[in-house]
């Protein structure tokens, strides 16, 4: 090793931090003991013959460690590493959902006379108006977030009134949660989570800047009756799954907003009890909570534990490594809604325990990317909605994949950016595309993008300009 590269290394260590120097000595120090030259004991290092001894190496390894710990904690403490984290993830899980989607679909549009594509069709036309409205979203300012939050909510409540009314809404295994727009369907539910956490964030911001939030009673109204309209409606569905996607968002507004813990508490106990009467209050509900409880008490064939059973089937058979891609066994008729709520088990046959280990740690990189921008935001109305969308996400991930795996009991929502589904797609990419522009607000962000000059689109704008 040459002198000059150990003084780069030593001004490196200096720029990095005082306090790392001073846990690990003085650097002229550390530097005559890796060199040998100049040591403690004299001329020849510690053994006075120019050589190092064990202990000098292990301390060459801990210190070259620490340097990397360094360097790793020095790019993620840059101004936009929330907002590449969020796009490079976004990508890979939209990608996965249309690999994942051509892949299961395939199978039941074939069973029901249909093209092979037919529903990756859809799902690739979905995320193609998708990706505009997300790019779109990502270089808006939360000015007109906040513009859109009544108009959002007041949407959502019509939407999903128009789920209850026999003759206008769209039915589905039994289930009426869709109205039809011409040859689309929509389920008002899914908007509902984003319009939720837009403007319950503009509610509580509004309120901490008027100096309201000191009195528990100013958070709760009115975003808890708004909230439980919502979720009245919602229930209305028999969508006990996304009802609770709205709880959690409601509840990741009053944590963020600084709620008293005792009244935190008691709306824990209160949303706990009003579940338990929902559950015990319907009988599918019931054996479900049963059956979760009680594995054994129906076979692999059982009519409620069928689903749950064949889910665990598929990612035992995927292995390590998994089937491969395409060579699932399970999404030939034995899962149902394998496309949609059991897509993670199709995932575990078909690219086993590293494919969901890999998908698990994609949600959990957003969850720490999402929960980064929202502390470092610059505004209440940011940090409240980019920790609500974190959590509706991240939430809704976790259920789904712990419903899959058995740790949960089933509730029937999608995987979110994977998962076939229109309306959950475009509702997903338009919050990540929000959870975007808060990335792009961070301090130092604006900046830092000025740095990089232009950007692919912006450029390709003023190409078509330039050749008009």
């Amino acid at each position: 090793m040459r002198p000059g590269n150990v003084d780069t290394r030593c001004m490196y260590v200096r720029v990095v931090g005082r306090a790392a120097r001073d846990a690990f000595g003085t650097d002229e120090d550390g530097a005559a003991d890796r060199l040998g030259v100049g040591g403690r004991d004299g001329v020849g290092g510690r053994d006075g013959v120019g050589g190092r001894d064990g202990g000098g190496s292990v301390r060459d390894g801990l210190a070259g460690i620490t340097e990397r710990v360094r360097a790793a904690r020095a790019l993620l403490d840059r101004p936009l590493t929330s907002y590449y984290v969020i796009v490079g993830i976004t990508t890979l899980l939209l990608c996965l959902g249309l690999v994942m989607v051509l892949s299961t679909a395939s199978v039941t549009d074939l069973i029901y006379g249909e093209s092979a594509y037919h529903d990756f069709e859809w799902q690739l036309a979905g995320s193609a108006v998708g990706l505009p409205i997300m790019w779109l979203a990502a270089r808006s300012s939360p000015r007109l977030f906040r513009a859109a939050a009544y108009p959002l909510i007041a949407v959502s409540i019509i939407g999903l009134a128009l789920t209850i009314i026999p003759g206008v809404a769209h039915t589905q295994n039994g289930a009426s949660r869709w109205i039809a727009i011409g040859p689309v369907t929509f389920q008002p539910s899914e908007l509902a989570k984003l319009a939720l956490a837009i403007w319950g964030a503009d509610l509580l911001a509004r309120k901490e800047k008027l100096g309201m939030l000191a009195d528990w009673r100013h958070m709760l109204i009115p975003l808890l009756p708004g909230t439980g309209l919502l979720a009245m409606l919602v229930m209305a569905g028999n969508d006990v799954g996304t009802t609770l996607i709205l709880l959690v968002v409601f509840l990741a507004l009053l944590w963020i907003a600084g709620t008293p813990a005792r009244v935190f508490a008691a709306l824990l106990i209160l949303m706990g009890l009003v579940l338990l009467l929902l559950i015990v209050t319907a009988g599918y509900r019931s054996a479900r909570i049963t059956d979760f409880l009680h594995p054994q008490s129906t076979g692999a064939t059982g009519s409620t534990n069928w689903q749950a059973n064949q889910g665990k089937y598929a990612l035992g058979s995927g292995g390590l490594f998994g089937v491969g891609l395409g060579g699932s066994r399970e999404k030939w008729g034995w899962l149902p809604e394998s496309t949609s709520d059991f897509i993670f088990a199709i995932i575990g046959e078909e690219f086993g325990l590293v494919g969901t280990l890999c998908v698990t740690a994609l949600y959990g990189g957003l969850a720490f990317a999402g929960l980064r921008v929202a502390r470092r935001a610059p505004d209440a109305f940011s940090r409240l909605a980019s920790a609500a969308i974190t959590a509706w996400i991240v939430v809704q991930a976790m259920v789904n994949i712990g419903a899959v795996i058995g740790v949960l009991p089933i509730t029937g929502i999608p995987l979110p950016l994977v998962s076939k589904g229109l309306s959950s797609v475009l509702v997903t990419m338009t919050g990540l595309g929000m959870l975007m522009s808060f990335a792009r607000r961070e301090p130092g962000a604006s900046q830092a993008l000025a740095a990089h000059g232009p950007s692919m689109g912006g450029r390709a704008l003023s190409w078509l300009r330039r050749g008009g």
